[in-house]
């Protein structure tokens, strides 16, 4: 119940693209989805399989999950290189100013 309380907490939270497009599009073709339909409504011989059916619900919050993940991973990435950037840009901006001050200190000729 507390994972469901928290999945509507959650549900307020989402922008509008998430709540119309919560997760990316599939990446299979589709003889493949339909492949996997087929399996899902298959019954599970196996026992772990038949106990995995129990957890069907939380699907949604694991592909919710992973997603954010995903989302984590990409903005990292984004961060460092923007730090890295940022780094380039404040050389560049020291490297000109020690040539802006070494101008000003060169006297001038007086001819």
């Amino acid at each position: 119940q507390r994972i469901l309380r928290l999945a509507e907490m959650c549900r307020r939270l989402e922008t509008e693209e998430e709540k119309v497009l919560p997760f990316y599009p599939s990446s299979l073709a589709e003889g493949e989805l339909q492949d996997a339909r087929r399996a899902l409504e298959e019954t599970p011989v196996e026992p772990l399989a038949r106990a995995m059916q129990d957890y069907v619900g939380l699907e949604r919050f694991w592909q919710r999950f992973n997603k954010a993940k995903l989302e984590e991973k990409v903005l990292e990435q984004t961060r460092v290189t923007l730090a890295n950037r940022n780094q380039y840009l404040r050389e560049l901006l020291q490297q000109y100013l020690a040539g802006v001050s070494l101008h000003r200190k060169v006297p001038k000729d007086p001819l």
